[in-house]
């Protein structure tokens, strides 16, 4: 690493630790423990998902009876079980050493994340009713939001965000120096570690998982270590707070709408579950 490169690494490193603050734990075992991001208030969550599906479902199920179809489950088959596709992201790579040592940059086969539905499986008559009840669900989701303008506005900031954040120099000097700890310890020295946890050879199944083989668990305890040692996942995190309130900062009003859209979203959700008898 060149002189200038340590520099910045260094300064990016007190800039995380600075910013760790008291409540912050001492080692990151996952992305949560290094706290929250300025654009997370403007998220849509994974409870909103959770909770927007079955008030989707309460809809359909209520759509379904009124065109005949008294005993359509909650979570229902499709008629023909199609090939279950998840897709698999990271904020920064693998972070837990005992998950990394046991699953490499998978997870317990037995923790599938893949949803596999509850229900029975819908006829062949009944799927061009479910197909078109879970489109008026949705419409009704989504009553009272000007989905092109406002809709998830942080996410679709979020693209232009990571590549201002990508070329950050502390940030670049921070993988260097993962990327030389991975490379001293005799393993591939990958660009950043999305690069080595999305590697190909570790051959993701349709529902995201990896084989665990011995170099792929190999690599990404090594991953973890360098990534302890050099404080990637803090330096790449203060990074990313920092670019984000600046576009927060530049784009207040439209993450504002977006806020607000988010709102009418989760009253509506909460109206609709309220309706159909999931909350009281």
């Amino acid at each position: 690493m060149t002189g200038r490169g340590l520099r910045l690494g260094c300064v990016a490193v007190l800039a995380a630790m600075c910013a760790s603050g008291p409540g912050r734990p001492d080692v990151v075992r996952t992305a949560s423990d290094l706290g929250r991001l300025p654009a997370d208030r403007y998220t849509y969550t994974a409870q909103d998902y959770q909770r927007s599906q079955q008030a989707a479902a309460l809809l359909v199920r209520q759509c379904m009876a009124d065109r005949g179809h008294a005993d359509f489950p909650l979570d229902p088959r499709s008629p023909s079980d199609p090939i279950a596709l998840t897709a698999v992201s990271t904020d920064y790579g693998a972070l837990d050493l005992a998950a990394a040592r046991r699953w490499g940059y998978g997870w317990d086969p037995a923790k599938s994340r893949a949803h596999r539905p509850t229900g029975r499986r819908m006829s062949d008559a009944e799927y061009p009713d479910y197909l078109t009840c879970r489109t008026q669900s949705e419409q009704r989701l989504m009553r009272g939001i000007d989905v092109q303008r406002d809709w998830l506005y942080a996410g679709t900031r979020e693209i232009e965000i990571a590549a201002v954040v990508k070329r950050d120099p502390g940030l670049r000097a921070a993988w260097e120096a993962w990327g030389d700890c991975m490379a001293d310890r005799g393993f591939t020295r990958y660009a950043d570690p999305v690069e080595a946890y999305s590697d190909a050879a570790w051959q993701r199944d349709s529902d995201g998982n990896t084989r665990h083989t011995r170099r792929e668990r190999d690599t990404a305890v090594a991953d973890v270590t360098c990534k302890r040692r050099h404080h990637t996942a803090e330096i790449w995190h203060t990074t990313r707070a920092r670019e984000q309130a600046v576009d927060i900062t530049r784009h207040r009003a439209r993450y504002t709408a977006g806020l607000e859209a988010l709102h009418t979203y989760r009253a509506t959700v909460t109206e609709v579950m309220r309706e159909l008898g999931s909350e009281g």
